[in-house]
């Protein structure tokens, strides 16, 4: 990766044409040939930008940019569509090259296959006696996040989620009428699952019979954070 510190004016002539006025910026050239224009200011969002894949050419000033005091020409083309950035910079005050090496990629915390690992490791939290099945029960329409059996002889599947909303409650209903025609599993009874669990959601699931159980994440990893709820 390039950064360049430099004070210059950008155009941006394609699908639309843009131009930013002389100052100083950013720019950005990572190592997939994407450059990015920034200021300081507007977060992590570029004024101007070109995304692979793309090309970088450095060119010299043609006479009227060297009147006006450009030094370097940088020109980014499009692979694809010919688009185009034209940076033109009139001073640099800062220039380094790093190699960042491979990124191995963002590692959520929280997801809902933490919940749901969680979960099946501390089934105590849905009832006393309870036993887990299977993880990811696989029906013809889905897998069902956990399975658990009833000491008196049924059985319960839960549906996970960071965010319950009605589509999760109509996911389990949906689980639930084909886990009931299984004389093996019937009767079958289902609890929805959720960090968080909207009004509406709550209300639909309690009308079909549905319990609703809240997690608390950093509880169940050991956190004191506060208290699960069964509703």
């Amino acid at each position: 990766m390039r950064l360049v510190i430099a004070r210059c004016s950008v155009d941006y002539t394609g699908r639309l044409n843009a131009h930013l006025p002389l100052a100083t910026r950013l720019l950005v050239h990572k190592g997939d040939g994407s450059l990015l224009v920034h200021s300081d200011g507007g977060s992590y969002k570029p004024l101007n930008w070109m995304s692979p894949p793309c090309t970088l050419v450095a060119e010299a000033p043609d006479a009227a940019d060297l009147e006006d005091g450009v030094i370097e020409r940088w020109r980014v083309t499009h692979a694809k569509t010919g688009d185009a950035l034209l940076v033109r910079i009139h001073e640099v005050l800062h220039d380094s090259s790093h190699d960042l090496g491979v990124d191995p990629g963002l590692v959520k915390d929280g997801v809902e296959a933490d919940l749901q690992r969680l979960l099946a490791e501390q089934v105590s939290i849905v009832g006393e006696g309870l036993t887990l099945v299977r993880r990811e029960f696989p029906t013809a329409i889905g897998p069902v996040d956990l399975l658990l059996r009833d000491p008196a002889g049924g059985t319960i599947a839960i549906e996970v989620k960071r965010r319950g909303d009605i589509d999760g409650v109509e996911q389990l209903t949906r689980y639930l009428d084909l886990l009931n025609r299984d004389p093996h599993l019937a009767p079958v009874t289902g609890i929805f699952a959720a960090q968080e669990i909207k009004p509406q959601a709550r209300v639909l699931a309690t009308d079909r019979g549905i319990r609703c159980l809240t997690l608390d994440y950093e509880e169940m990893k050991g956190v004191d954070s506060g208290h699960l709820r069964l509703f």
